[in-house]
């Protein structure tokens, strides 16, 4: 097993290629995320407790319980970010002619596979990094910043969640390496 990074771990062996990147971040992030995600649901559970005090008529109650679903909502988004962040990561796997995504959180996630005869143009995707969508998906407690992607009988799939630049760099041509591997396999 060879590592491209503290985060980003390869294996190749007995025809196959498997890429593991994980989704941890350092203490202080992970702290200020537990955090965040901790007073969201603090601040959700005293609105609900607010509107439980409150008489059955009152006009409020309607707005609580609106804004308690935003808040649930968010909860769930937050919560599985909180998860991915703490115990996630992407697995890549190239073998038997297939290459398989999967985003695992505890070992959970669905798995996704691409026959590697159908899969053309891999490499970085582009990005504006001083673009407010790509500094959101760059952020703690969002799961998304995918920095690869290929086309896919004509689908753009993108994969490679959290990786930074050099890691993007030094996995693109193991990757490419790992296909053409397999299709001559095939």
């Amino acid at each position: 097993m060879e590592y491209v990074s503290e985060r980003v771990s390869v294996d190749r062996k007995d025809g196959r290629t498997s890429v593991v990147i994980t989704a941890r971040l350092t203490k202080g992030k992970e702290t200020l995320l537990v955090t965040w995600a901790l007073a969201w649901f603090l601040c959700g559970a005293y609105l609900l407790y607010a509107r439980l005090q409150l008489v059955s008529g009152d006009p409020i109650r309607q707005y609580l319980l609106a804004f308690l679903a935003f808040w649930a909502y968010y909860l769930v988004v937050v919560g599985k970010a909180v998860l991915w962040r703490l115990k996630g990561s992407e697995l890549w796997r190239i073998k038997d002619g297939t290459l398989t995504v999967k985003d695992s959180i505890l070992g959970f996630g669905k798995a996704t596979d691409y026959f590697v005869d159908n899969i053309q143009k891999l490499g970085i995707i582009q990005v504006d990094e001083r673009s407010w969508k790509w500094q959101l998906d760059q952020s703690a407690w969002m799961i998304g910043g995918a920095r690869l992607g290929f086309e896919h009988l004509g689908r753009k799939v993108v994969f490679g969640k959290g990786l930074s630049d050099e890691e993007a760099r030094q996995l693109v041509p193991l990757l490419k390496h790992a296909l053409s591997q397999e299709r001559k396999k095939s």
